[in-house]
């Protein structure tokens, strides 16, 4: 059984580019961590591929970064940002 532990949440989302930008409120996330995106409407799980911050692609982003992630679905304003840990 995995944990889940609240990073964030969606700020926004560009449907052109498939990208979430996202407010981190809670914790750090990092290239490579498996997440859950899940809202009202909104419940999938994918892992991490990439991170920017301002345009540029970091590896790992601290609480309090406001910061832009490739999703695979449509999400949506104030859908919550879980990283899904192995127990």
């Amino acid at each position: 059984m995995a944990t889940e532990e609240k990073v964030g949440i969606v700020d926004g989302y560009y449907a052109k580019i498939g990208v979430a930008a996202i407010r981190l409120t809670d914790g750090a996330l990092q290239v490579g961590d498996q997440i859950r995106i899940h809202g009202h409407t909104t419940d999938f799980t994918q892992m991490v591929d990439s991170i920017q911050l301002e345009h540029q692609p970091i590896q790992r982003a601290e609480r309090g970064s406001e910061v832009a992630l490739k999703v695979r679905e449509r999400v949506r304003l104030h859908d919550q940002i879980l990283v899904v840990r192995p127990s």
